[in-house]
């Protein structure tokens, strides 16, 4: 599927991509709401479409990804919800052996999330992925979400990466075609984000559902 020859470094997303989306489809689009309308005595519809409405105000920005402005904003205890729904947390069964494989073909192996720290930590302590990687990034340390060209920069001065010889796997088209702008020369969709739900289609990118496919 790619000159792998022309390929150095890997650049995987962590949600949808080595994990499964089902956690956090679960947590923000059920259990939130679940809550809200619980803390506010509201219908879980009124919570539902209060929850939409916030999110899409802020959709692309660092802060749909951030645990500390969800918490300010809806006024619940997003952390400890989190811990409490760990158990929800599982690895794709293709990322180990993927991950592996990178390994014995030499390629550095970066995990470049927009997940917030302190969810990075959780789902790095209730799965072994870290085992698999050589680094790892998340985008509130550079300040911009990934789908900002500042966030790429920031990015490549930090691992020191030819972008031209990276390849970058991500479950969101939008943000592969950020990548692809800022100059990664090699970009790679996961059509199966979520266990639970209908595989989805890219129109840019190739895409898989198994990450050996690729190689």
């Amino acid at each position: 599927m790619f000159p792998w020859y022309k390929i150095d470094t890997v650049l995987l997303d962590m949600d949808g991509t080595l994990l499964d989306l089902h956690f956090d489809n679960h947590f923000w689009l059920h259990l939130v709401p679940e809550q809200l309308s619980f803390q506010r005595k509201i219908s879980l519809d009124d919570a539902n479409a209060l929850v939409k409405q916030a999110y899409y105000s802020v959709v692309g920005t660092l802060d749909w990804y951030c645990l500390d402005y969800w918490q300010g904003y809806l006024n619940l205890d997003i952390l400890a919800l989190h811990h409490a729904s760990a158990d929800r947390i599982n690895i794709r069964q293709d990322s180990m052996p993927f991950l592996q494989a990178l390994a014995g073909a030499s390629k550095r192996r970066i995990l470049f999330t927009n997940a917030h720290p302190q969810s990075l930590a959780l789902k790095l302590t209730h799965t072994n992925l870290a085992d698999g990687l050589d680094a790892l990034l998340s985008s509130h340390e550079s300040g911009y979400p990934k789908e900002h060209p500042q966030f790429w920069q920031y990015a490549f001065e930090k691992f020191d990466l030819n972008p031209a010889r990276c390849l970058f796997i991500d479950d969101s088209e939008v943000i592969l075609a950020a990548s692809k702008q800022a100059g990664v020369g090699y970009q790679l969709g996961v059509s199966n984000p979520d266990s639970k739900k209908p595989h989805t289609v890219f129109k840019q990118f190739p895409a898989v559902s198994n990450l050996l496919h690729a190689l």
